[in-house]
């Protein structure tokens, strides 16, 4: 009996191994590769597991692994911040998984400012930009890939000068006199207020970008929160082999929008009009206006202006940086070479730029790097004139001539000045193209961090971390110019510019992180100050003996001149904040801030500015369990706090004195007298006390749908404003606190997975935000301000003006209709609408008290909609976006009544005639606008902003090849508009000839030499990886 069952044991055990033997050779040895769905690149400790069994790995340093699991076997591939994929085995042995980045997830880790949160647990009011935006858009400048996709940031492109940066906006204008734009700060060093801009980092270095939005978020900011905050990190190395990374891209560009101008035949009209309606004549009895356009005109011959001073643009960016380390060495360097040759002859722009990112364990509780970058921006060179262009006839001169004999003429290959002489109100527009300016300016920033985990040096203090930030920014700047007879300046005239600033930071963080059962507990320290020594210098000279020189030797010159300046400013901040959570349920922030700033006096040089936040992750209840294939996600979020703004530079709290030449016993001499501007040493911050309520949710299983809607409101107090003083004072006017401003809004996110299969994936983003803005008072009287454009209960900036209702037609003129209307008025005028008089009712008269509101000069909101595609390894994005509710005046239809019949214009800009009797365009008469009626005219638009396709070579041929990845795109920008602006573009700026705008990004006024079309582009690019 006892052998018998040990028979049956050995049969038993025979059996088992033969089917573990026969399952074993029924195995296939699965190996392959896991790579980024977007970027191609390799994941490095991917999990791999074999479902039902025990069976695991992980990827190599090169994204490779093999695993025994046989056909049929579902291999689960698992990685942090990644979706994880389940993939049915078939009869391959080779295989490439691709592994789509998990935007959707709420635990993803975002930068908050000196530290990090999970996203679930923060109760601000955060935007993290899609990393594919940053990633794979062509874009000079960071903000270009934002515009438009993210909710509560408004970023317009005033200007497509190569070189120039785009204008943002987060929540509307807190602010009269201050700058509007967000503040920004690049692995936790503040280059806002040191002389860099986002112009100044390299858009291929940045690894994640977030933008803060509300008092909690940026409170920890203060007096520099107030407008929003934009964190910006950078790239670094991690352990493993070496990656080299190559990006390049090489484009084309264009008019987005290109303008007709007047025929030759259709300027002969013009002239005949012109000259009908205004009684004058033209030169000599012929058809033409002025003598230099003659000879043209007689031989046929026509000049398209706008052909002449304009190219195909081209542009190039080529970025190289290598990353890795080894366990306690981590490194990532890169450079970088932008070259762009815009489409108006001589706008180009040059940057150079170097990054280098280090991170070393010293010891198991110390920690050291850097984070340092050089910048060199070049925009040397004369430019063209748009403008100037735009207003010369086809057959004007374009080469100055020299009499030959015998009647005959020879061009000497210089510039005529003046191509309509006799004609002077308009010069060559490409005369300026023979002069060489530089324009150059530089940035180097250096910034090193310690840290120190006491955890690690005692147990006791497990939790505890102490950072040193350190960093130093030197910003130098020059600009050269000479003026001589190629420009009509047969004297000469030279200028040299240069300016630097150099910038101290320094923060000492301690922070301290702890769990207790459910309860997790952070508090962050700041201790920071920073010092900012700005100086300028300029020497200009005039009445050189010839051009030779230039700027070369100003001494030469027979008369010079020159001035310096020099400022210091400095800040002192301690800053506090604590987080609460209890079991990641119940989320609770307070933070506090104080800020000391030289900017003002002793009566108010410190400042200080709390918020509070609560939130609620109401999916973590065990009430939502049921619901989580319906609602996979919910969080409420509440905010309230406070945030300060300078609004005004140095040295306005004081009295100040001026130098000046007086004459005094026959002789010059250096007299100093007081400043127009009277000082004031009770100036305090502008503060701005915003409340937001924000939802986060997601629908679906998986969060298949997930958005966030926040409402938000904002009062600003204490304006900062100048203010006038009666002469008897000896001042003209002060500086004081004074004004109150209001926002509030509405943002809107909505992302959707549409369709995800294994081979087809389609994704869907769409932003809304709502803003309006408004004075609520300026002097304390709730009275407008007339002379400045604010007015109570609207908008800062806005559109005043009368209201167009139409042309007087030579019937009212006759039937005497204008008489009680605009005595004045001829037939071919604007008829402006008769509103109100002195005493609130029409009065049969145009004059200012017709003048009303027309509308606003900042969206009243703007949208974006971005669908993606995949399909096995190519991706197709497109981004549309939209902007409305906004206003401007239109400088080109709007151009003084006497250059109308003297220039050409856009053919689509018409003229009334008694033949042509428009109730749209006016006269060409020297006083059919003599309101100076502006033209203000809807410049709302949507735009096909951005289509990008890629595609990403397989693993399989990367790998025969020796790299790690290859994709190749193409993208284009601008490529459609839809809009009823009338003109080159509605987002472009348009300087009228004669003016001036203040350009905030830049921090200077430009001129109408500064016009620029608005450029679509073309590129095609590659990223490689070894």
């Amino acid at each position: 009996m006892r052998e018998t069952t040990n028979i049956k044991r050995l049969v038993f055990l025979l059996i088992l191994v033969m089917t573990y033997s026969i399952q074993l050779f029924a195995q296939n040895k699965v190996q392959g590769t896991v790579v980024d769905s977007s970027t191609g690149e390799p994941l490095i400790g991917v999990a791999i597991s074999v479902e039902g069994t025990t069976q695991g790995t992980i990827t190599d340093i090169d994204g490779r692994f093999s695993i025994a699991a046989s056909q049929g076997a579902t291999l689960k591939v698992a990685y942090m911040g990644y979706i994880t994929q389940s993939l049915k085995l078939g009869a391959q042995s080779t295989i490439q998984i691709k592994l789509v980045e998990d935007t959707q997830l709420l635990d993803e880790v975002v930068v908050v400012g000196y530290g990090v949160q999970k996203k679930s647990d923060v109760t601000g009011s955060v935007t993290s930009i899609n990393k594919d935006r940053l990633g794979k858009l062509p874009v000079t400048n960071v903000l270009q890939a934002v515009q438009g996709a993210a909710a509560g940031i408004t970023i317009t492109q005033t200007s497509s000068i190569p070189g120039d940066a785009p204008d943002a906006l987060v929540r509307g204008k807190n602010s009269i006199n201050a700058s509007t734009g967000p503040y920004i700060v690049v692995d936790g060093i503040p280059i806002s207020k040191s002389g860099g801009t986002l112009n100044d980092i390299n858009p291929n270095d940045i690894e994640s970008m977030e933008i803060l939005k509300d008092a909690s978020a940026t409170a920890i900011y203060g007096t520099n929160g107030a407008n929003g905050v934009i964190l910006i990190t950078t790239k670094r190395g991690k352990s493993g082999k070496p990656t080299i990374r190559y990006a390049g891209y090489v484009g084309i560009e264009d008019f987005s929008h290109k303008l007709k101008f007047g025929s030759g035949q259709q300027m002969i009209d013009r002239y005949a009009e012109a000259a009908r309606i205004n009684n004058t004549s033209l030169w000599n009895n012929t058809p033409v206006r002025n003598e230099y356009e003659y000879d043209n005109y007689l031989a046929g011959k026509e000049i398209d202006w706008i052909d002449e001073i304009s190219r195909t643009g081209v542009i190039q960016d080529h970025n190289v940086s290598i990353a890795g380390g080894a366990e306690n060495v981590k490194y990532y360097i890169s450079a970088d070479f932008l070259d762009q040759k815009g489409i108006i002859k001589g706008f180009d722009y040059k940057r150079y730029s170097i990054r280098t990112n280090i991170d070393v364990d010293v010891t198991k509780y110390m920690k050291v790097g850097t984070n340092s970058y050089i910048v060199s921006h070049n925009n040397d060179g004369g430019r063209a004139s748009l403008l100037m262009a735009e207003a010369m006839s086809p057959y004007g001169r374009m080469y100055y001539r020299t009499y030959a004999g015998d009647d005959s003429y020879t061009e000497n290959g210089s510039y005529e000045i003046y191509p309509m002489a006799q004609e002077k109100l308009f010069t060559n527009p490409l005369m300026r193209t023979t002069t060489n300016p530089e324009r150059r300016n530089w940035n180097v920033n250096i910034n090193g961090y310690a840290e120190l985990d006491f955890g690690k040096i005692l147990k006791g203090l497990d939790g505890l971390k102490y950072k040193f930030n350190g960093g130093y920014t030197y910003s130098p700047k020059r600009t050269n110019e000479y003026d001589g007879e190629s420009v009509n300046n047969l004297t000469g005239w030279a200028k040299i510019y240069n300016e630097e600033s150099q910038t101290y930071t320094i923060e000492n963080i301690f922070s301290y992180a702890r769990d207790f059962n459910k309860h997790h507990i952070d508090f962050t320290g700041l201790y920071a100050a920073s010092r900012k020594k700005w100086q300028n210098s300029k020497a200009e000279a005039s009445v050189f003996i010839n051009d030779s020189q230039e700027w070369n030797n100003i001494g030469s010159a027979q008369t010079q001149s020159v001035g310096s300046q020099t400022t210091l400013y400095t800040t002192l901040s301690q800053m506090g904040r604590l987080n609460y959570s209890f079991d990641s349920r119940y989320l609770f922030t307070f933070t506090v801030r104080r800020d000391g700033s030289s900017v003002f006096g002793d009566n108010n040089k410190y400042g200080v500015f709390p918020s509070v936040a609560a939130g609620w992750n109401v999916t973590n209840e065990s009430f939502m369990k049921s619901t989580e294939d319906i609602l996979s996600s919910l969080k409420l979020r509440l905010s309230y706090g406070k945030a300060g703004n300078e609004a005004i530079g140095v040295y306005q709290t004081l009295a100040k004195m001026d130098n000046g030449m007086l004459a005094m016993g026959g002789a010059s001499n250096t007299a100093l007298y007081p400043n127009d501007m009277m000082g004031n040493s009770n100036l305090s911050w502008e503060t701005t006390k915003s409340f937001n309520v924000g939802l986060d949710f997601g629908l679906l299983k998986n969060g298949r749908i997930t958005g966030n809607i926040d409402f938000y409101s904002s009062t600003t107090t204490d304006l900062l404003l100048k203010r006038n003083l009666p002469k008897i004072s000896g001042f003209n006017s002060m500086y004081a606190n004074m004004g109150k401003t209001a926002n509030k809004g509405i943002e809107i996110t909505l992302s959707s997975r549409n369709i995800v299969t294994k081979d087809f994936t389609w994704t869907t983003n769409l932003v809304y935000s709502w803003n309006k803005n408004e004075i609520k008072d300026l002097y304390g009287d709730k009275k407008s301000d007339l002379g400045n454009r604010w007015f109570i209960g609207q908008p800062i900036g806005v559109i005043y003006d009368y209201t167009m209702v139409g042309v007087w037609q030579e019937k009212e003129i006759a039937n005497g209709d204008h008489l009680k209307w605009d005595p004045q008025a001829k037939a071919g005028d604007i008829k402006l609408a008769d509103i109100s008089g002195p005493n609130g009712v029409p009065d049969g008269k145009i004059d200012d008290n017709d003048r009303k509101i027309l509308g606003q000069t900042s969206p009243k909101w703007i949208g974006g909609l971005t669908n993606t595609f995949t399909y096995k390894d190519f991706s197709l994005s497109v981004f549309i976006q939209t902007v409305q509710g906004l206003k401007k005046n239109n400088s080109m239809i709007g151009i003084a009544g006497d250059e109308m019949g003297r220039r050409n214009i856009a053919s689509e800009i018409g003229y009334w005639t008694p033949e042509n009797q428009s109730n749209k365009w006016r006269s060409l008469s020297n006083t059919s606008n003599r309101y100076n009626y502006g033209f203000p005219t809807d410049a709302s638009f949507t735009r096909i902003k951005d289509i990008t396709l890629s595609y990403n070579l397989p693993t399989s041929a990367t790998s025969k090849l020796g790299i790690s990845a290859l994709t190749v795109y193409m993208s284009g920008r601008n490529l459609a508009t839809i809009t009823d602006w009338i003109g080159w573009d509605p987002e472009a700026r348009q300087v009228a000839r004669g003016n001036s705008s203040w350009d905030s990004t830049r921090g200077e006024t430009v001129y109408d030499t500064s016009n620029y079309p608005m450029t679509k582009s073309v590129v095609f690019g590659l990223n490689l990886t070894f």
